[in-house]
C-alpha cells in the first residue's frame, strides 16, 4: 500500500515535531476574517449555562448545572439543608483542564463514586467521598475510563469495570483487556474480587448494574461498539456476591437488549431483537430468557423506542415511553399493567428529550431534559396526577437568542432512499447563502434538534444551518444504522452528497457557497466527501477525524470499531475500506476545497494522526490555491472541554468556513 506519509504516525520524532511546527505557523498566517466576531458571539451565546436531570436517593436529589461564567458544569446536591456543590472541577484544577466524567450516588444517598480525568484524555480515575462532609473516603482507582459503578445496598461495596495493568497485557493493547469486579470500600483496589470477564474478547465493554433491592445483579458483554450484546443476571440473594451465579438472558444473538427490575416484581426488557426500533417485554426474573418475554410496548411502525419510566403511586400505575419520530422527541402514557395506550406527556416543542427519570422508590413524578434549535437545555417536570409538565428548572443564564427557521424537509438520495434534514435559515430574506451541512451518520447515533451557540452563530450572521439524518444514524432505528456500517458505508457518503445536491437544486445555496462539517466519525464523513466530490463543495471542517481506514485499528480505540466499520486484516473488508478511505483516495492534481482540520493532542480515542497524513496529502495533492491547514490544539482529546477552549475553536471553525463561502464581513 502505498502510504507516504506514514512517518507522521510517531509524534515524538524529531521531523513530526518540525512539521507540526510549521503547520501551527502556517495555520497562525491564515486570514480568517470575523473570527473576534464570532467568537464574541458564541461566548455570548454559550452564557446560557446550562442544566441536567435530577438523580434521586430518598430526599436527596443531585444534578449538574454550569452559570454562565463557569467553565465546567458543576455537581450539586439538594436536601433539607438545601443545596451545595459536591465536585467542582475548577475547584479541583483551576486550569480547566480537569474533566467530571461520572458519577454514581450510592442506593442510600450517602456517599458518591465519581471520575475524573485530565487534559481531555479521558483516563478517568475513580473516588467515592462522603456526601454529607465531602471528605474523600478513597481513590483513585486507575484504568476507569468507561467504567459503570453499581452499589450494593448499604454502601459497603461495588460492581465496577477496570482494565487489567499494562504489564499485564500485549504491548499496544493497554487500553483493553476490561474485567468486572466487585470493590469493598477502603480496600486496595488490586485485592479486588475478579468476577467477570476473564478470558473473553479483548476488545470488550461491560455493563454492571443492581437492582434498587440489591436482590439482581445484570452484567452485559458487547465487543467493542457492536450494536448487540451478551447478557446475565444472578440472583444475589441465592449466590454471593464475590462469585454470583450468572443465567443467560441472551448469547450470540444480534440484538441489543436492556433490563430493568421494577418494583412490582416483574422484569422489564428493553430489547431490539425481532424488533429494529425498539419494544418492551415483561417477564419473571426468574425466568429471564427470550422465549419468556411477553411484549408491553411493541415496536412502532414509525418511531424508535428511546426510554421508559414506571410511575406506581397511582390508583393505576403507568409507564412513560420516550419515542423519536424522524429525530424529534416525544412521551407517550401507557397502563402498566397490559401496555395500553392512554394519552401522551405535553412537552415544550419539537425537539430532544435527554432521558426520563423517576424516583427509584416510586411515585406519581417524572422529570426530563428538553432542548431545541433556540431553547438552553431545560428540565421539565411531569405529574401523573394532573397530567401536567411544567418548567422544573431552567438553564440558569439570560441570553439573546436570534430568530431563526426550522424546516424539515425530504430529499432521495442516490438509490431513492428517504432521507430527512433539519434546515435552519434566517426568518427573513431568501437564498442563495452561505451553508454548513452537516453530517454524521455512525454507531447508531441519531442528529436531533439541539441548542448550539455555533450553529445560532452561523445563522444570525446570514448563513444556512443544515443537519442531514443520515444511514448509519439511529434516526430511523437499527436497521438504519446497518443501512450505513460496514459493508454499506457507501450509503452514508452517498446521503450526504444527495443532501448537498438538494440544498443546491432548492436554491438554498449553491456549490461556491457550501461547505460541510463533521468531527470523529463525522470528521470521516466529511473526509470521503472532499474526496469522492471535490467540486462539490467550497469548504471543509474536519474535526478528530479518522482518514486512513487501512491502519485505523492500530491506534487509540481502533480496534473496537471494526464491527462498525470492518478490519483490513480481513480480505473482502479491506477491499471496502480501501475504496472509501480518504487517505488513500487523494488524486494528484485535483482541486480540492479549502478544509481545515482540528485535532487535539490528548486524544486518546482517534489519533490525530489521521488528520496529520490526510493533510500531508491533501497540501501536496491539490491543484487549488485554497489552502489546506491543521489546528493542533494541546490539553484538549475528543470529548469534553472547558468553555473557553470550546469558544475557541468554534470561532476558528465558523470564521474558516465563512471566509471560504463568502459570509465572512471584515472585522
Amino acid at each position: 500500500m502505498p502510504d507516504p506519509y506514514r512517518w507522521l504516525e510517531d509524534p515524538d520524532a524529531p521531523e513530526v515535531k518540525e512539521w507540526l511546527e510549521a503547520q501551527g505557523e502556517l495555520f497562525g498566517q491564515a486570514g480568517l476574517a470575523g473570527r473576534e466576531r464570532f467568537r464574541g458571539r458564541v461566548e455570548e451565546l454559550l452564557k446560557s449555562g446550562s442544566i441536567g436531570a435530577p438523580t434521586w436517593r430518598g430526599s436527596r436529589h443531585f444534578f449538574m448545572r454550569r452559570t454562565p461564567e463557569q467553565e465546567h458544569a458543576v455537581l450539586y446536591v439538594v436536601d433539607e439543608a438545601g443545596e451545595r456543590p459536591l465536585i467542582d472541577a475548577m475547584a479541583l484544577d483551576p486550569s480547566g483542564l480537569t474533566t467530571l466524567d461520572a458519577w454514581q450516588p450510592d442506593k442510600e444517598g450517602r456517599l458518591l463514586a465519581y471520575q475524573i480525568s485530565v487534559g481531555g484524555d479521558e483516563e478517568s480515575q475513580l473516588y467515592v467521598l462522603e456526601i454529607e462532609t465531602g471528605e474523600v473516603l478513597e481513590g483513585p482507582i486507575d484504568r476507569c475510563r468507561y467504567s459503570p459503578v453499581a452499589w450494593l445496598p448499604g454502601g459497603g461495596s461495588y460492581y465496577y469495570v477496570r482494565r487489567l495493568a499494562p504489564e499485564s497485557v500485549p504491548e499496544g493493547e493497554e487500553q483493553y483487556h476490561r474485567r468486572v469486579y466487585l470493590h469493598v470500600l477502603g480496600a486496595p483496589a488490586d485485592d479486588d474480587t475478579m468476577i467477570f470477564g476473564e478470558g473473553l474478547e479483548k476488545t470488550n465493554y461491560y455493563g454492571v448494574s443492581v437492582s434498587r433491592d440489591g436482590r439482581w445483579l445484570t452484567i452485559s458483554a458487547s465487543r467493542g461498539t457492536a450494536p448487540r450484546n451478551d447478557l446475565w443476571i444472578a440472583d444475589l440473594a441465592s449466590s454471593p456476591g464475590g462469585a454470583p451465579e450468572l443465567v443467560t438472558v441472551q448469547e450470540d444473538v444480534d440484538a441489543q437488549t436492556g433490563l430493568h427490575f421494577g418494583r412490582d416484581g416483574r422484569l422489564y426488557v428493553f430489547t431490539d431483537r425481532d424488533a429494529p426500533r425498539g419494544r418492551v417485554c415483561v417477564t419473571a426474573p426468574e425466568n429471564p430468557a427470550h422465549e419468556h418475554w411477553r411484549d408491553l410496548i411493541p415496536e412502532d411502525a414509525e418511531a424508535v423506542l428511546s426510554d421508559f419510566a414506571i410511575l406506581d403511586d397511582l390508583a393505576e400505575p403507568i409507564v412513560l415511553v420516550g419515542w423519536t419520530r424522524h429525530a424529534i422527541s416525544e412521551i407517550s402514557v401507557h397502563r402498566l399493567a397490559d401496555g395500553a395506550r392512554t394519552g401522551s406527556v405535553p412537552t415544550p416543542g419539537l425537539g430532544t428529550i435527554g432521558g426520563i427519570s423517576e424516583r427509584p422508590e416510586g411515585g406519581y413524578e417524572a422529570w426530563f431534559g428538553y432542548t431545541d434549535n433556540t431553547t438552553p437545555p431545560t428540565i421539565q417536570h411531569f405529574d401523573a396526577r394532573t397530567g401536567e409538565t411544567t418548567l422544573w428548572a431552567a438553564s440558569p443564564g439570560s441570553v439573546e437568542v436570534p430568530p431563526v427557521r426550522t424546516e424539515h424537509v425530504v430529499y432521495h438520495s442516490a438509490d431513492g432512499t428517504e432521507v430527512h434534514m433539519l434546515v435552519i435559515s434566517p426568518v427573513d430574506g431568501s437564498g442563495p447563502r452561505p451553508t454548513i451541512l452537516n453530517g454524521y451518520g455512525g454507531f447508531g447515533i441519531s442528529m436531533t434538534p439541539g441548542y448550539s451557540a455555533s450553529v445560532l452563530t452561523w445563522v444570525e450572521a446570514g448563513g444556512v444551518y443544515a443537519i442531514a439524518q443520515l444511514r448509519g444514524g439511529g434516526e430511523q432505528g437499527e436497521e438504519w444504522h446497518r443501512a450505513g456500517m460496514f459493508g454499506n458505508k457507501q450509503n452514508v457518503f452517498d446521503d450526504m452528497h444527495a443532501a448537498a445536491e438538494h440544498l443546491i437544486a432548492t436554491g438554498v445555496t449553491t456549490s461556491g457557497q457550501l461547505a460541510i462539517s463533521g468531527g470523529s466519525n463525522g470528521g470521516l464523513l466529511v473526509g470521503a466527501a472532499l474526496t469522492q466530490r471535490p467540486e462539490l463543495y467550497a469548504a471543509v471542517a474536519c474535526s478528530a477525524p479518522l482518514l486512513d481506514m487501512i491502519r485505523y485499528e492500530l491506534f487509540g480505540l481502533g480496534a473496537t470499531w471494526n464491527v462498525e466499520y470492518g478490519s483490513a486484516e480481513v480480505p473482502e473488508e479491506f477491499a471496502a475500506l480501501l475504496a472509501y478511505s480518504p487517505y488513500h483516495n487523494v488524486r494528484h492534481g485535483v482541486d480540492y476545497p479549502a478544509t481545515l482540520f482540528t485535532v487535539f493532542a490528548s486524544d486518546t480515542r482517534v489519533h490525530p494522526l489521521h488528520a496529520w497524513k490526510m493533510a500531508a496529502a491533501l497540501q501536496h495533492a491539490t491543484s487549488s490555491d485554497r489552502p489546506i491547514l491543521l489546528r493542533n490544539e494541546s490539553e484538549a482529546g475528543h470529548g469534553a472541554r472547558s468553555v473557553s477552549k470550546t469558544v475557541a475553536l468554534a470561532a476558528d471553525q465558523l470564521a474558516f468556513l465563512a471566509t471560504h463561502t463568502g459570509l465572512a464581513r471584515e472585522e
